[in-house]
């Protein structure tokens, strides 16, 4: 990652912006000047990441809040407008017989008629047509109750999911604010820095990757062979392979910009089996794997708070949307902390054989490490 890509990513990230969160402590002003350690240097960039990804997965959360608000709005609201049909229905038949009743008020009443009937069966007869048009007259005006009833409670939920839905905006609003504020702080402190600084940063990111990257391969934590994927897994996988070279942009999710989980869902979606949207969700509703279990497909979340998320390609490479200012990129599986991994189709059985999407070699260039961002 040289100078000018730190200088290029930050800019980028900030004429991206749009979004974001629940209020994050301040980031102390950077100390400019060629006396920093430049492991300092790489502790507050991470730390300014980790806050910009936090308060953009929280902007993607409302965001699916917010569609999901919405298209209850319209349903209530289309619920509402056939109950007022229905009551307006039974509201007319009720006044008809009101009507009716009114005008026969007068005359004589069924038993007496029956007593001075000189064809008493006739009589019943008519008492019987009488009988059923009062029970008649007894459900319409239950339904005009019930449907009086209905239209009361779908117009106060409407009125409540549209008051859901005006606080969900205003707080997208506000968390799109704290994206921009993050983002903006990531570039205060990469101006900052010097030509030196910038080389030496870009150093010892790639040392800590590959170091990493080491550390986790000769554990054995990942198994000692790859798995092949299910069909929906290679489906997945092919997609995100497509996207490389794409541009991060927080908040994105396809075709022509992601961000972390934007590439992740989007991939499983056209696999066809759709996933939550944000990496938190991701961790928590689907299916953990052990790493040692990886196939293809799955998905290798990072940071303690899952703020990262990135797809698994095999032999220990990821496809990931890094961080802002960079693009959807190959990177060792271990290019950041990693909190654990998910299958989203733990159910699917592997294809019998399989053969990896061909991968460019330019995939691998740039920056691997997300620095937590999303």
């Amino acid at each position: 990652m040289s100078g000018r890509y730190l200088r290029v990513a930050c800019t980028a990230a900030v004429a991206a912006a749009q979004a974001v969160l629940a209020p994050l402590p301040a980031l102390a002003a950077p100390v400019p000047g060629p006396e920093r350690p430049v492991a300092e240097l790489l502790t507050d960039l991470q730390q300014a990441y980790r806050q910009a990804e936090q308060a953009t997965e929280t902007y993607n959360a409302t965001a699916e809040r917010l569609q999901r608000q919405r298209a209850e709005v319209t349903r209530l609201d289309g619920e509402l407008t056939i109950a007022r049909r229905s009551l307006h229905t039974s509201r007319t038949e009720a006044g008809r017989l009101a009507r009716a009743q009114y005008q026969n008020a007068g005359g004589i009443s069924p038993y007496v008629r029956l007593l001075l009937a000189r064809d008493p069966q006739h009589a019943l007869d008519e008492g019987h047509v009488i009988g059923e048009l009062a029970r008649e007259r007894a459900k319409t005006v239950g339904r005009l109750a019930d449907d009086e009833r209905r239209q009361a409670d779908l117009a106060r939920r409407a009125r409540t999911a549209l008051d859901t839905q005006l606080t969900l905006a205003e707080k997208q609003r506000k968390q799109r604010d704290e994206v921009r504020t993050r983002l903006s702080d990531v570039e205060r402190m990469l101006a900052s820095l010097t030509a030196d600084q910038l080389t030496a940063l870009a150093g010892l990111e790639k040392d800590n990757t590959a170091d990493a990257q080491r550390r986790l391969t000769t554990s054995g934590a990942l198994g000692s062979a790859t798995p092949p994927p299910s069909p929906e897994g290679d489906r997945a996988v092919r997609y995100a392979v497509r996207q490389l070279g794409k541009p991060y942009r927080w908040g994105a999710a396809g075709p022509a910009s992601y961000d972390c989980s934007g590439l992740t869902s989007q991939a499983w979606d056209h696999a066809g089996t759709p996933i939550p949207r944000t990496s938190q969700e991701q961790w928590a509703d689907l299916p953990h794997v052990p790493l040692n279990r990886l196939r293809p497909g799955d998905l290798v979340v990072y940071f303690p708070e899952a703020t990262h998320v990135a797809l698994y390609l095999g032999d220990g490479k990821v496809v990931q949307a890094p961080r802002p200012g960079a693009k959807v990129k190959v990177s060792p599986i271990a290019a950041n902390p990693i909190l654990g991994a998910v299958r989203p189709d733990p159910t699917a059985r592997p294809l019998a054989r399989y053969t990896p999407p061909p991968i460019p070699k330019t995939a691998t260039e740039g920056s691997d490490e997300a620095f937590g961002t999303l």
